[in-house]
């Protein structure tokens, strides 16, 4: 494996850093129920694309309390 023959300054391994960044996701709101849904992705909350149903979101039933 080779090794450098001299150090690398700071500002050189900086610079090459800049691009090492996250992008911000893009969000856009889903025209059946208004939540923020990712571009060309089913709805998770509705299950709608396109104008269509295309996923059966199955909501969780509220517990019973035992103590009565």
């Amino acid at each position: 494996m080779p090794l450098p023959k001299q150090r690398h300054s700071k500002a050189r391994g900086r610079k090459r850093r800049t691009h090492w960044k996250l992008k911000k996701t893009n969000l856009i709101t889903c025209p059946q129920c208004k939540h923020p849904r990712l571009p060309h992705h089913a709805c998770s909350v509705c299950g709608y694309y396109n104008g269509k149903q295309v996923v059966t979101i199955k909501t969780k039933e509220k517990k019973k309390d035992k103590r009565q």
